[in-house]
């Protein structure tokens, strides 16, 4: 049995017993906290918290792992509600075609992006791609991410995404970390489709969802529904079909065209709608009356030198931001929630608060994980965040190219 105290903590944040699932409009800028606190954990789970100026010592715990975090702050891990971790390799000859002015569209138009990745991950043992996979799960927990989702995508074929979703399984089994997996075989319509849809669709349907289902691969669905790329009637029977083998839809939409996208993936009850770099009335109109997160990405944004999503609209008209990292080899080549906390207020004009919000409470529920993550309440088995010795909350994101946090906590 593990158990571990840390006390005489600067300030403790994200804390209490009735907090709402999901932090929406105003609620955003808004963080509990407890000053010149202390918090317990046995065996991951959170047992008990509260300011020292209360506290007494916990007298009946026996070899108790105790950690001084005087002048630290201490909050839930970062829960990345949207990643692509499992790769075969990076692909920084496209981002050289960029500088040379190619755009994302134009490059995978070429056979480059996506495909790219399918043709190299093709050629990868499921073995040696659980060893890469592995790695970047470890830099990513070193990050600060305590709860990770991770989708297929880079197969494109029967083969190719089955080997995806079972290393995604063992990472599952093997790491320390929470981890949601997602069946995004819809991300891309592979060379020998591109004048056939229909047939790689059936594909989908017929051969990959069975198999998924038997074998317990997936979570949760997905589809890229953007022009070139997957229509929205097109999603309507992909989305159809996975709703039939239990799996709910986390879709990625309006990363560079409004397509009516985000109205059918909340018809279908998506958890949540990824991207939304553009976005229109009747998007923000439909997800008022949803409980379906808006989830935005900067990093991509940042990477690729497009819009940002729009955090402040969404926020003043009362609705609720998730943020997540896109962590990929074509257009995010970066895990960094940190990173991402800092672009969120820099070219978002997110607060701290809120950004941090998006980062724990927000993507937790985005995951699936709103019982278990994003906040420190008791019973809840959130890894916390421990950071270095810093002047504020505001520091992480103001300095944004230094690593603030100290050490991660199962």
């Amino acid at each position: 049995m593990s158990k571990i105290l840390i006390k005489n903590i600067k300030t403790l944040f994200q804390i209490g017993e009735d907090l709402p699932q999901y932090k929406k409009g105003k609620e955003m800028n808004q963080l509990s906290k407890i000053d010149h606190a202390y918090i317990a954990k046995e065996d991951g789970i959170i047992v008990a918290y509260g300011s020292m100026d209360e506290w007494e010592g916990i007298t009946d715990w026996r070899d108790v792992q105790v950690i001084d975090a005087e002048g630290k702050y201490v909050f839930p891990s970062f829960c990345d509600a949207h990643t692509h971790t499992v790769f075969a390799k990076s692909r920084e000859e496209e981002f050289v075609d960029r500088i040379h002015g190619l755009s994302y569209e134009e490059i995978a138009l070429r056979g480059g992006g996506i495909l790219n990745s399918a043709k190299r991950l093709a050629a990868l043992s499921e073995d040696e791609l659980y060893e890469q996979s592995k790695k970047r799960v470890e830099l990513l927990i070193s990050y600060g991410t305590g709860a990770l989702e991770i989708k297929s995508g880079y197969g494109l074929s029967v083969d190719s995404e089955l080997k995806m979703l079972r290393v995604i399984k063992r990472l599952k089994e093997t790491m320390p970390i929470a981890i949601k997996a997602t069946f995004l075989g819809a991300h891309a319509f592979p060379q020998e489709f591109k004048e056939n849809h229909q047939g790689y669709i059936q594909l989908l349907i017929e051969e990959m969802l069975p198999v998924i289902a038997k074998e317990n691969l997936a979570d949760y669905i997905d589809l890229f529904c953007e022009r070139n790329y997957f229509s929205v009637e097109e999603m309507h029977q992909i989305l159809d079909a996975g709703k039939k083998y239990g799996l709910v839809p986390k879709v990625h939409v309006n990363q560079f065209s409004v397509l009516g996208g985000v109205k059918k993936a909340v018809e279908f009850g998506a958890l949540s709608v990824d991207h939304l770099e553009e976005i229109s009335e009747e998007d923000i109109t439909v997800l008022k009356d949803s409980n379906c997160m808006p989830t935005l990405l900067p990093s991509c944004s940042h990477f690729l030198s497009i819009p940002y999503g729009n955090a402040r609209l969404l926020i003043e008209q009362g609705l609720p931001v998730a943020l997540a990292s896109d962590f990929n080899p074509g257009s995010t080549p970066s895990g960094n929630l940190s990173f991402v906390w800092s672009l969120a207020c820099v070219k978002m004009k997110m607060t701290p608060e809120e950004a941090l919000n998006a980062l724990t409470i927000n993507a937790a529920y985005a995951m699936g994980l709103e019982k278990s993550h994003g906040r420190i309440s008791l019973g809840y088995q959130t890894p916390l965040i421990l950071t270095k010795e810093i002047p504020s909350l505001a520091y992480i994101p103001y300095a944004f190219g230094d690593q603030h946090i100290e050490q991660v906590i199962f």
